[in-house]
């Protein structure tokens, strides 16, 4: 069993970039997966209690304050990096609500991993994805009151409750768990980042079916909200890697993807689940390909270097 187990987790994390292209193929071919929406939340906060399993103690006290402060403060630019991203490229207020909020959710939970096969500074960048995790709760709601103000109307108690359902209350849950039975939690290392790897497929497949509708008319919009990906991506790689040049280089590893990597499936599910229009998903789905893509292509550049 342990065996087989063993096999589809592999299965799962080596071709999590193929998975996620299928889960985005049968959101748009098949529309009436969108009625799994209300599940999203419960996915999402299996997602990141998943993932927050495997942080100890030990990693946090390993981690250098400047390097961790630095990357921090790149990290509450990029709300506003997405929102010009989306004002240059003309969209509207709905497309503009999810940039910004994917620009203020926490790196991706896949970052760690990314940064361990490019040679970086592990714990660095689980500690930036437990920071911003615990900071959304500020940011998220700031940034779109802030830069969207009241063209998209929305509740700030609707959007803290989805965070702290989902994203603060299993993250601080897990990394207690794990302080406390150390050596229970840590039996099933493993297997977490695959549980995580999983969680993120079924909910980008659900957001994907809520705007099949989008996605299948194409057209300038789509075309527009690649182009806006693919520039926040840029960004975000480009931030992290400029504003760490006086660091190591693991750490200049690991601020690129903290700050290049956004979690698309988090800012999926939160917007869905707050109760912002569907359509506000769509920059999630999409950047998704993007950077699952683009960090695999950094990975093995680094690893040549």
């Amino acid at each position: 069993m342990s065996r087989l187990l063993r096999g589809a987790a592999d299965a799962v994390d080596d071709y999590l970039l193929l998975w996620v292209l299928l889960s985005v193929a049968a959101g748009v071919l098949v529309p009436d997966l969108a009625a799994l929406t209300p599940l999203a939340t419960p996915i999402l906060a299996v997602m990141i209690g998943s993932i927050s399993l495997t942080l100890s103690p030990a990693a946090f006290r390993a981690v250098r304050p400047r390097a961790l402060g630095t990357i921090l403060v790149v990290q509450t630019g990029m709300p506003v990096a997405g929102y010009l991203v989306a004002r240059a490229l003309g969209l509207d207020p709905v497309l503009t609500v999810g940039f910004v909020v994917l620009g203020a959710v926490t790196p991706e939970l896949v970052a760690p991993v990314m940064t361990e096969l490019g040679d970086g500074d592990t714990a660095l960048t689980t500690t930036v994805l437990v920071a911003v995790g615990l900071g959304t709760l500020a940011l998220v709601p700031l940034s779109v009151r802030l830069l969207v103000g009241e063209s998209v109307p929305f509740q700030t108690a609707s959007v803290v409750e989805q965070l702290l359902l989902a994203v603060v209350g299993p993250m601080v849950v897990a990394v207690a768990a794990r302080a406390r039975f150390p050596a229970r939690i840590g039996r099933y290392d493993d297997y977490y980042p695959s549980v995580s790897a999983l969680m993120v497929i079924l909910v980008i497949g659900i957001v994907t079916a809520a705007n099949a509708g989008a996605l299948r008319a194409g057209g300038s919009t789509l075309a527009l909200v690649a182009v806006g990906a693919v520039a926040l991506n840029a960004v975000g790689y480009a931030g992290g890697w400029l504003a760490s040049r006086s660091f190591s280089r693991e750490e200049r590893v690991a601020a690129l993807f903290s700050v290049g990597m956004r979690d698309f499936a988090v800012a999926a599910a939160l917007v869905v689940g707050a109760g912002f229009p569907t359509l506000a998903a769509l920059p999630a789905v999409v950047f998704g390909v993007v950077e699952m893509s683009s960090s695999a292509g950094l990975v093995k550049l680094l690893s040549r270097s």
